[in-house]
């Protein structure tokens, strides 16, 4: 992201940006992952507080997975008792439905799953201000809710429980960090005061990214600096190789950590043997997350089929529940690229139309950057664009079957993203077509 402050740094923008926050909001709490970008923000502002506003306690939300490395326990459960008497710490530990990306026949596992004690990856942490279902004061929980609905329905509670007022959550996020948070953070609709690292989640609650314009670089000159602990799993990272935009610290079984699932063989042997039980495909993603057989960079067509005929077969072999998720997916893309259209570049129009795609012009994307013209295809979509080289955001059926062999269930390599309406909806499919053995999907 570009800076446009000159006279000041990121540190000095970011202590306006806290003084701006601890002015305007009631409640104030923190969200920590256990992630390095978390981790430092919650030291930053526990410094900030105990420099200027000593009277205020903040609140610190850690929404805990169960399943995750060693060091990342540790690293938590260090940084709660450190500052457990100075801040609220609420360590939750329920069940919750959180997405793999390691099965084609599980769309959600659940942590700290009541009916599964056998098979945790962890046992329940032992601590006072740890929340389970035996410990549970968060009454806008429901029983294995998603894990973004806890997450959200937690800033209602914690406004709530502290007599209502205009509360923050203040999240470790950074513009850097992928295309969609940057394209977030352009978005300032629903900004704060005119803010674009501000967003409303209901009344009265609030989310802030104050480290939104932070380089990676930054996040450990900070650490360096200021002498903060840090989760040391990143240093064991390092040591394996990994490049700064691998090191990831979440579930194991999403989307952005499959790849690398096979590091906790080598990192922490104790935890793996007990994540291949926990998870149907754990161990299979893991050999093969890299490999053709997940379509990692590559994947073979086999002979006499097209990339149409390949997908419509491996849907016929999937359960009904998650081959109606793809169904879904491919229709509303279909749908979108045939009557709304997709912004594209004019060196990508023109390439189009020298390749003799049947194309035409809908109006103007307010969507994208730049405000690109809307493109509607005229025609089927294409079996694949392999010839198309100056982008792969087009439509074809060779896109469609890579997210299943991927076993992205979201489609975010189509362009999709987890919104609360698509997440309803899939709710609705589920219980829908819970008892049927087969449908016809009408593609």
């Amino acid at each position: 992201m570009i800076r446009e402050y000159l006279e000041r740094n990121v540190f000095e923008a970011l202590q306006g940006r806290l003084e701006f926050i601890f002015q305007e909001f009631d409640h104030i709490y923190v969200s920590f992952s256990g992630g390095k970008d978390s981790g430092l923000l919650l030291n930053l502002v526990l410094d900030f507080q105990r420099k200027y506003y000593p009277k205020k306690k903040i609140g610190v939300f850690h929404q805990d997975f169960e399943a995750q490395y060693t060091v990342t326990s540790e690293y938590v459960e260090r940084t709660f008792e450190r500052i457990k008497e100075e801040v609220e710490p609420y360590w939750v530990c329920l069940p919750m439905a959180t997405r793999t990306a390691v099965s084609n026949y599980e769309m959600y596992w659940y942590p700290w799953d009541d009916r599964k004690k056998e098979a945790w990856v962890r046992e329940m942490p032992k601590k006072e201000y740890v929340i389970h279902l035996e410990n549970n004061p968060i009454t806008t929980y429901h029983y294995r809710m998603h894990q973004e609905d806890l997450a959200r329905q937690f800033g209602r509670w914690y406004r709530m429980a502290h007599g209502n007022g205009k509360t923050v959550c203040l999240l470790g996020m950074r513009a850097e960090e992928s295309l969609q948070r940057y394209s977030g953070f352009l978005n300032k609709k629903y900004g704060y005061q005119g803010e674009c690292w501000i967003s409303k989640q209901f009344k009265d609650v609030w989310c802030a990214s104050p480290l939104y314009d932070w380089s990676v670089e930054d996040i450990w000159h900070a650490n360096y600096v200021f002498h903060y602990d840090y989760n040391h799993l990143y240093d064991l990272y390092y040591m394996a190789g990994l490049k700064v935009s691998q090191m990831r610290v979440a579930s194991p079984f999403n989307d952005y950590s499959k790849d690398a699932l096979n590091l906790y063989r080598v990192i922490d042997p104790a935890i793996w043997v007990k994540l291949v039980g926990r998870v149907q495909g754990a161990n299979f993603t893991s050999i093969y997350g890299r490999t053709k057989a997940m379509a990692y960079r590559n994947a073979t067509l086999p002979e006499g089929h097209t990339w149409k005929s390949y997908t419509l077969f491996l849907l016929d072999t999937l359960p009904a529940t998650l081959r109606n998720n793809y169904a879904k997916k491919f229709n509303t893309s279909m749908q979108f690229w045939h009557k709304t259209g997709g912004g594209l570049d004019e060196e990508t129009i023109q390439e189009l139309k020298e390749h003799g795609y049947k194309i035409r012009r809908n109006g103007i994307s307010n969507y994208t950057l730049n405000r690109k013209s809307r493109v509607i295809f005229l025609q089927k979509i294409p079996d694949d664009t392999d010839d198309i080289k100056t982008t792969r955001d087009i439509p074809s059926w060779k896109r469609m079957c890579y997210c299943i062999l991927k076993n992205d269930h979201i489609c975010r390599m189509m362009g999709f993203a987890m919104t609360r309406q698509q997440k309803e909806r899939i709710d609705i499919i589920r219980y829908k077509y819970k008892s049927i053995e087969e449908m016809d999907y009408g593609i």
